[in-house]
Parts: C-alpha cells; structure tokens; sequence
C-alpha cells in the first residue's frame, strides 16, 4: 500500500522535518533568539532527543494543515501525518545517523 500527501503544505513540512539539523551552525543569530539554537548538539543522544521534538513539531504542523483540507479529505490527510509520524519515529536513529554522519 503506498501512502499519498493529500496536501502540498503536509508534504513541505514533512520534508523540511527530515533537513539536517547542521543548519542551525550556519544560520545568523537573530535578535532575541537563544544562543542555544545556534549550538549543534553534542552527544547522540542530545541529538535523537532533537530529532524527536522536531519530528513532533512536523506532526503538529501538518495536523494544522489538515485541518485547512476540505472535509472530504481531511481525516486521510490526518491518517498520513500520523502514519508519517509513527514511521519517522519508528526510523529516528536512521533519521539521526543520516543528519549526522560521523567523519
């Protein structure tokens, strides 16, 4: 059985759920912002804890996205999320190891 996004915003967060995380070290601090978003984790675990909140974060978005879906197709859209979800989280260390190949 194959899985389809049924929204452009659903499959924009889920891939910007799977950048690496390296981003924060090249990205400008902000005014206001936390040095502690511009500092890459340091240890394996720090950084699987990172990876679960942000693939968290990717399935909060995407059911506020779902919710914008015409009724019809919302609760499709909904299942994919959390399918998506569960498979992410299922792949996490994967997921980490890609994010953060070792020299």
């Amino acid at each position: 059985m194959t899985h389809r996004l049924t929204s452009p915003a659903l499959a924009l967060v889920l891939a910007c759920s799977l950048a690496p995380f390296s981003q924060a070290q090249t990205a400008a601090p902000q005014a206001g912002d936390p040095a502690r978003w511009y500092q890459e984790d340091s240890t394996a675990q720090a950084q699987l804890r990172t990876l679960r909140k942000e693939i968290a974060a990717a399935l909060a978005e995407a059911k506020k996205a779902c919710r914008s879906e015409p009724s019809a197709t919302r609760a499709s859209c909904l299942k994919d999320a959390q399918d998506t979800y569960r498979q992410d989280m299922a792949n996490a260390e994967k997921l980490r190891v890609a994010a953060h190949p070792r020299p």
